[in-house]
């Protein structure tokens, strides 16, 4: 009887398995996949964040090898609309973090391997988890069984054992589709990171370790065949910045949809990352809402069994204390779901008084004292 069995070795699997290693539970954790995806997918990591990875040791690290960006400017037909500076935003941490994810994880699985040698399997995927009357019975793809207090399913938004439990999500398909890749990075933007508001659609552009800088660009659909050509030619098309088609590390295309769970456990199986809350990748919010689920539902986790509650037939975590963590995180997934959607309203085709007005709101923003206000959210200091 293991005391937890996490599924799915994400940045919100490992986080929350290295929180669990280090409070003394005995944990499991499955992966699906062999090996950890070479895309570096998600990369910003926020102040909040930061605070959590510091509670498992990891923080020191990512900061060291990590981009450091302390402000953001918006442009459009190459003026600078404002700058929103990010010095603020949190006493420990002015700052938000970009490193690659496939290097986040590897920091974090390092951590957990010091924790708790052998906890992660890697190549092994969970069949089902059924409920029994201490525990839960888990079943594994290559014909293992196993039994734990605790199951967290964190294995993404289409998490099948979600599924199984009868968990609803609400989705929302959104018409905005997207591309992406890392390009070296001859800009005179050094640590900025830059939104530029075109007409024919928005550009982002955020720095990286390495002398890399990372460019998603919207496009009017899914690119069924991406190419870096093609993310080169939008680039320059709407910015007059040239990238180097060659010279391309990483490309990715994609769409949006946002589903949140209606509830984030049942018995003894818990929700965390994308199966509690998918939301855009537009704004940079899904891992760090999915890391600050593990920090606020470790606790809860730890304590059933430090008093022996998770020992006993039909019970699990306190219920009060459950019922505050799911109705806190589910709030904060609403509220970021919202942030990324305005993200993505911003950045859609605009011409003539649109426009114009878009452009005139952002630079009232930055130079009123709302802009405290609006570089909080966006570096999630309220969730």
């Amino acid at each position: 009887m293991h005391d937890v069995v996490v599924v799915g070795a994400g940045p919100v699997g490992l986080m929350l398995a290295a929180q669990l290693a280090q409070g003394g539970a005995d944990v499991r954790v499955f992966e699906r996949r062999a090996e950890r995806s070479a895309h570096s997918r998600a990369i910003g990591i926020h102040p909040p964040s930061l605070d959590a990875l510091a509670g498992v040791g990891v923080r020191d690290a990512v900061v060291a090898e990590g981009r450091r960006i302390t402000a953001g400017v918006g442009r459009c037909g190459g003026r600078d609309l404002g700058t929103l500076p990010l010095t603020r935003v949190s006493p420990s941490h002015p700052f938000v973090i970009t490193l690659p994810q496939n290097r986040t994880e590897e920091l974090l699985e390092a951590r957990l391997e010091q924790l708790s040698p052998g906890a992660l399997r890697r190549g092994v995927g969970v069949r089902s988890a059924t409920a029994g009357e201490d525990g839960m019975s888990v079943q594994t793809e290559d014909g293992g069984e196993l039994s734990a207090r605790f199951v967290v399913a964190a294995d993404g938004g289409r998490s099948t054992l979600r599924d199984a439990a009868g968990i609803a999500v609400r989705r929302r398909t959104h018409p905005d589709t997207y591309l992406m890749g890392d390009f070296p990075d001859d800009t005179a933007d050094g640590d900025l990171a830059v939104l530029y508001l075109e007409p024919g659609g928005v550009v982002e552009s955020f720095p990286l370790p390495g002398g890399v800088r990372r460019w998603v660009a919207r496009t009017s659909e899914l690119e069924s065949d991406p190419s870096a050509d093609r993310l080169a030619r939008l680039v320059e098309d709407r910015t007059g910045e040239r990238l180097e088609a060659s010279r391309n590390t990483m490309l990715s295309a994609f769409s949006v949809q946002r589903g949140i769970a209606e509830r984030l456990g049942r018995g003894r199986l818990l929700l965390a990352g994308d199966a509690a809350h998918e939301v855009s990748p537009i704004g940079g919010q899904g891992m760090n809402l999915g890391w600050l689920d593990a920090a606020a539902l470790a606790p809860l986790v730890l304590a059933a069994l430090r008093d022996g509650t998770a020992s006993r037939p039909g019970a699990g975590i306190d219920a009060a204390a459950f019922a505050r963590y799911e109705r806190d995180r589910l709030r904060a997934a609403r509220r970021a779901a919202l942030l990324s959607e305005a993200n993505m309203a911003l950045g859609r085709p605009s011409r003539g008084a649109t426009l114009a007005l878009r452009n005139a709101t952002i630079r009232a923003l930055v130079r009123t004292p709302v802009r405290g206000a609006v570089a909080s959210a966006f570096a999630m200091r309220w969730s």
